[in-house]
């Protein structure tokens, strides 16, 4: 990687037009991306179904009853609404658990994805800034943790330390960076040049004015288009790894622990796996579709279909 790569001319970098002016097209945009609106709604409902668990929740997700295990859901001959999506194999109120492991999801997405977003955003930023022996650098750790499959280093990593949210959580947010150093690269050589940041330079400036007021801001855009994504990744790698037995441990109501707990029924009580998985599809879909119709509407021309 080297500056070779930077397509933009010294100068042709301007500020986002998502600004003043630029507003009122950017929010009709917005509007008018069905996928961007469909993937807000639910993600919406979800993060309201996390904070407001508590009172959402018919049952305490962890108190456990064995004389009802494995009640179907309501939609069974068997079932009833005291447990409308049934009970597990310890008699817990599976939509209490349901709705507790969204907050487990959105918490490990969200604070794996901020964490690999800081230290990516700032070996991008500073490869892009500085060029020479510092991108040279950069890209060598790049190249490295390229070289190692995220999965398996969870599950080495996991298997020594010990499953457990917080385990779990910066685990991820040390392997995800990636994406964020490259975008982050990539961007900051098409605007470290721009007239902005000249004149900043030119009035004496002090370097982390540059990196994080004029720099920064205009790549930002950029950076929370990864973010969505990889809030997304980390929540697929959370439930894989609490699938193998190396993330969340119980009894936290864990999606992808939940679709473990359940494989054994799989066959004649195909529920326990369809509920918690249908819900992480849910989930990924919707910040997916978040994240596309934010690059689509940041995109130059604003693609709206």
């Amino acid at each position: 990687m080297n500056d070779s790569l930077a397509t933009t001319p010294a100068g042709a970098a301007t500020r986002p037009a998502i600004g003043g002016g630029g507003w009122p097209r950017f929010r009709r945009a917005l509007l008018a991306h069905r996928g961007l609106a469909l993937g807000a709604v639910i993600v919406t409902l979800l993060v309201l179904a996390a904070v407001l668990a508590p009172w959402l929740a018919p049952h305490d997700p962890y108190l456990q009853n064995t004389a009802n295990r494995m009640v179907p859901p309501v939609w069974h001959e068997a079932g009833n609404w005291e447990h409308p999506l049934g009970t597990d194999r310890l008699g817990r109120d599976y939509l209490s658990r349901l709705i507790y492991g969204t907050r487990i999801s959105l918490f490990i997405g969200l604070v794996a994805a901020l964490i690999s977003g800081v230290i990516g955003s700032t070996l991008g930023v500073l490869a892009g800034y500085f060029g020479g022996r510092v991108d040279a650098v950069i890209s060598y750790l790049l190249t490295t943790r390229l070289a190692m499959p995220v999965v398996l280093v969870a599950l080495a990593m996991a298997s020594l330390i010990g499953g457990s949210l917080i385990t779990v959580t910066l685990l991820l947010g040390l392997l995800l960076w990636d994406r964020f150093a490259v975008v982050a690269r990539s961007a900051t050589l098409q605007v470290r040049d721009a007239e902005y940041v000249q004149a900043a330079r030119a009035l004496g400036c002090p370097l982390h004015h540059i990196l994080l007021r004029e720099v920064l801001p205009n790549i930002a855009a950029a950076l929370i288009v990864v973010a969505t994504l990889e809030v997304a990744n980390a929540i697929l790698l959370e439930a894989t790894l609490s699938f193998l037995g190396m993330g969340v441990q119980p009894p936290l109501p864990s999606w992808g622990l939940m679709i473990a707990e359940g494989k054994s029924y799989m066959f004649f009580q195909p529920w326990v796996i369809a509920i918690p998985g249908s819900a992480l599809f849910m989930l990924v879909l919707a910040i997916n579709l978040l994240g596309d119709g934010l690059r689509d509407i940041s995109a130059p021309g604003g693609r709206n279909e």
